[in-house]
């Protein structure tokens, strides 16, 4: 397929993200076995299955940290199969973790704000400095925005991400995934190690997400507890 025909594609369809024979073997262990899945633009689809059975490891290969043994990966109709992870994330792809992948000793604010400037080009280090022309105003704008949107306690945006509750820097982890700007946003186990009455606080920051975000971003789902399934899928498979 050409780059034209590609393109063209993109533009009329309807799945932001498809996989065609989707396989990963490591030796004799077959982790993800012939996955063919469509994924609508703008929808809310969840995956689910029981620990182990190769739902990590396919959003692994999704976004790029791992390679096929065979098979496609398309994302708005183009053939993202041999995409570097940093290729995948700026045509808009990004994704949250099982295990809360955040900056400790960095501020709430700061981490949301170093993913924006990492997405934007401009040079980062974990002193939070720009490297190059960038506004730091746009930035602190758009952290805020984003802070508001998944419900960041504001009292807490300038306090270390180690000392805040484990909700909040599940909800933090959201954040800096949409401060990348994506399109397909891969939620992994989101409620992963809460307590229960922690976890309708991360279902509901999660439907603000998509309120606000409408179609212009579609939610793919790995989980397990089908009581969190059941309140945000359109979809499940």
């Amino acid at each position: 397929m050409s780059v034209q025909e590609e393109v063209e594609l993109s533009s009329t369809n309807e799945f932001i993200l498809s996989t065609s024979g989707l396989t990963k073997n490591f030796g004799g262990l077959i982790a993800v076995n012939d996955v063919s899945l469509d994924v609508e633009r703008g929808s809310i689809k969840s995956i689910i299955g029981p620990n182990g059975s190769g739902k990590t490891t396919f959003f692994n290969l999704i976004t790029g940290a791992l390679s096929p043994s065979s098979g496609k990966i398309y994302f708005e109709g183009q053939d993202i199969t041999r995409f570097s992870m940093h290729q995948r994330t700026r045509q808009g792809i990004s994704r949250s973790y099982q295990i809360t992948n955040i900056f400790p000793y960095q501020t709430t604010f700061e981490n949301i704000r170093l993913a924006a400037q990492g997405c934007s080009g401009a040079r980062v280090n974990f002193l939070g400095m720009l490297k190059k022309a960038g506004s730091y105003g746009e930035f602190h704008e758009k952290v805020l925005d984003i802070a508001t949107i998944v419900g960041l306690d504001p009292a807490r945006l300038y306090v270390p991400a180690a000392l805040i509750p484990h909700a909040e820097q599940r909800k933090l982890e959201i954040a800096m995934a949409l401060a990348t700007e994506p399109r397909l946003l891969l939620l992994d186990e989101p409620a992963a190690g809460m307590a229960i009455e922690e976890i309708p606080e991360v279902i509901d920051a999660i439907l603000r997400v998509k309120e606000s975000y409408g179609d212009r971003l579609t939610l793919l789902v790995v989980e397990h507890k089908m009581d969190i399934v059941m309140n945000l899928s359109e979809e499940i498979v």
